[in-house]
């Protein structure tokens, strides 16, 4: 087995546990046994414990100064922002929504790193992000008839999410994986506190089901987290990345067989436009890194 072939096997194993991770959730919350800010505490509280477990087990202190310096603090920011309203749209929006608009992350990513940190991006690449926010479009339809103000919570979660990935190509590479583990599902945890400051009523203990359901979310996430940092330094990311897509599936499949959700036809539509989209990117940037030092020579 090649490492691009293991690098595809664990990103489609990420993407599978990020997408029970969002079904679990969203069952939790959508039967009214949780609150969307309570459950997103108890998520952040469990998967933050196996995380310490797991940098105790590596010898790494689970706390380090690095979390107070100013790249990985910007990158908590971010995290805040995305885990915030991703938590409030798997609980008020459609998953099939969600998950097609998150989508479009490494879009703007991408449209990050020309902008900001420099890189170069060339015409075509422009254009691929051009048709994948059209994607976006076609699934918001920000219309006065169409317009699904919800899908709103899931833009900023994504953005969100595509500002912490941005930041993380800055964060310290000797920040071990599990220490990251840890601060991203703090961040959770303090995302769901502040869900819960503004939710009507007295925060409430979940049911046994929705408990159990957020038992399975903390599981998830963290076969999710672990494996796509697997994925990430085994293989080439231009290979590997593409396979990032396979959560949609997994999401589809989910929303139709769970929650009996139809997607409509404009909203396959437009998933499919920032999936192919995207996957051109990572591929015509997998093509230009290749070609690049050909051409120095």
């Amino acid at each position: 087995m090649t490492d691009n072939l293991r690098g595809a096997l664990w990103m489609m194993l990420s993407m599978l546990g990020f997408g029970i991770e969002d079904a679990f959730f969203k069952a939790a919350t959508a039967t009214g046994g949780v609150s969307a800010g309570v459950g997103t505490v108890q998520f952040g509280l469990m998967a933050m414990t196996l995380y310490a477990l797991y940098a105790v087990q590596q010898g790494v202190p689970v706390w380090t100064g690095e979390y107070l310096k100013p790249r990985l603090l910007i990158r908590t920011a971010f995290e805040i922002l995305g885990r915030l309203f991703f938590a409030l749209s798997l609980a008020y929006t459609p998953l099939s929504t969600t998950s097609a608009i998150l989508q479009a992350a490494p879009l703007v990513v991408m449209l990050g790193a020309g902008l900001i940190l420099g890189e170069k991006i060339g015409p075509r690449r422009w254009a691929a992000m051009a048709v994948g926010f059209a994607g976006v479009l076609l699934i918001v339809r920000p219309t006065p008839d169409a317009f699904q103000p919800n899908a709103i919570l899931a833009i900023l979660g994504m953005i969100g999410f595509a500002g912490r990935d941005l930041a993380t190509r800055t964060a310290p590479m000797h920040v071990h994986a599990a220490q990251l583990g840890v601060l991203g599902f703090a961040v959770v945890t303090f995302a769901g506190l502040v869900i819960v400051a503004f939710e009507p009523g007295a925060p409430a203990l979940p049911t046994a089901q929705a408990a159990t359901l957020l038992c399975g979310t903390a599981l998830a996430g963290v076969i999710g987290y672990t494996a796509i940092t697997f994925a990430m330094r085994t293989g080439e990311v231009s290979v590997v990345a593409p396979f990032r897509y396979f959560r949609l599936i997994v999401a589809l499949i989910l929303a139709y067989s769970i929650f009996g959700e139809r997607p409509d036809t404009l909203t396959l539509a437009g998933a499919a436009l920032i999936v192919g989209a995207g996957t051109y990117s990572l591929i015509r940037d997998g093509r230009r890194r290749k070609t690049a030092p050909l051409a120095k020579t």
